[in-house]
């Protein structure tokens, strides 16, 4: 089964892009997430950053990176995602 046919199968899938903040697992990293809300009363736009726990297959993530997840079906207790590319390589990697 090719991986469009896979896809269009199991439906939409959540993508999200944030950056590595912790690769110390095995075949997990945590993704640091970072969204734009307005503040309801004052206006304000604010910052708020979500870890997700995703999984990396191959162990390719290093600290820094840039990458994209894509939502799945539950792999343990926290990770719900799969590392879909990495975008950019941390400096000095």
């Amino acid at each position: 089964m090719s991986e469009q046919a896979a896809t269009a199968s199991r439906g939409r899938q959540q993508v999200k892009v944030g950056t590595v903040v912790r690769d110390q697992m095995d075949k997990t990293v945590v993704v640091a997430v970072t969204n734009t809300v307005m503040h309801r009363l004052y206006r304000r736009y604010l910052k708020r950053t979500s870890k997700f726990f995703a999984h990396d297959e191959n162990n390719e993530c290093r600290l820094g990176d840039r990458v994209r997840i894509v939502s799945s079906r539950p792999l343990s207790k926290q990770k719900r995602w799969r590392v879909k590319e990495i975008l950019k390589r941390a400096e000095g990697s």
